[in-house]
């Protein structure tokens, strides 16, 4: 697909894979092996239909509490899968395995999936799921929320001038990511231009590349943003890390960066808040 938004066509639904559905009915039975999906369909009013969700899936933290847990992202338990029975699965191209999605294909009738790669794709997102589970006033609602935030974003980048980034994801390996990930393109909305200036295509380990710390493009670096997900980067990596790279260094929180779906708005103006407050003078 030429787009990685989802659309719909009369009664007809395309997911990112291309794939049609028809619109659920409310008797939908719903596993998500994406984290910022599970909360996506809880914001969505949807979390009675949610009959399981990965141990990396903590929000809504006390919701979730009776949702039963399948395994992680990549390590899926397919049988308990097969126990709960579900009507739907819903994963993502980056986060889940392709190998787990043809085995679950086998037993579950529907698996929806996604790929959102830039803030605005989680508008087409809010409509796929709005239509597919019948709640399509609060899937309107978070869209128009987003476009909010998204025109916030840009009246800030025309008070501040852009600045390039590297955005740290691990460590030992040091990794980082590639301009056509959904992280990169979150950060460019707020003017933070990620280095380096390299894309990794819609799936692989290209998308998160690793580096030495004498890379030439480092030069081009201004600030270093330390994400505190999937590893978690704490205050005590900050020294270590603007030692390396001569610049300064921040600690961010992965989760409003990466997280996209009903957390999309809120990253982009926790983003908004913190560009702000970095460009306050001092003292």
């Amino acid at each position: 697909m030429e787009s990685n938004e989802l659309c719909g066509t009369g009664d007809t639904l395309v997911d990112a894979a291309g794939q049609a559905h028809q619109p659920a009915g409310s008797a939908a039975r719903i596993v998500s092996l994406v984290p910022s999906l599970t909360e996506l369909l809880f914001d969505l009013g949807l979390g009675e239909r949610v009959v399981g969700r990965t141990g990396f899936c903590v929000h809504p933290r006390e919701a979730l509490r009776a949702v039963p847990k399948v395994g992680g992202t990549k390590d899926v338990k397919l049988e308990r899968i097969r126990e709960l029975a579900p009507t739907h699965v819903l994963v993502n191209m980056d986060e889940n395995r392709r190998e787990t999605v043809d085995e679950l294909a086998a037993f579950v009738p529907h698996i929806v999936v996604t790929h959102p790669n830039t803030p605005q794709d989680n508008l087409a997102l809010f409509a796929l799921l709005g239509a597919l589970f019948g709640v399509e006033d609060a899937a309107a609602r978070l869209a128009d929320d987003l476009r909010a935030a998204l025109d916030e974003a840009a009246a800030l980048r025309a008070t501040l001038p852009d600045e390039r980034v590297l955005y740290l994801i691990w460590r030992e390996p040091w990794m980082t990511i590639a301009r056509d990930t959904y992280i990169a393109a979150t950060l460019a909305a707020v003017g933070w231009h990620t280095l380096p200036a390299v894309e990794g295509g819609e799936t692989g380990a290209a998308r998160y590349p690793a580096f030495t710390w004498d890379a030439p493009w480092l030069a081009g670096v201004e600030r270093v943003l330390l994400s505190t997900e999937p590893y978690r980067f704490r205050a005590e990596h900050l020294q270590e890390v603007e030692q390396l790279a001569a610049r300064p260094a921040l600690l961010v929180d992965g989760e409003m960066v990466s997280w996209y779906g009903s957390r999309a708005a809120a990253g982009v103006r926790w983003l908004c808040a913190l560009r702000r407050a970095l460009a306050e003078p001092s003292g």
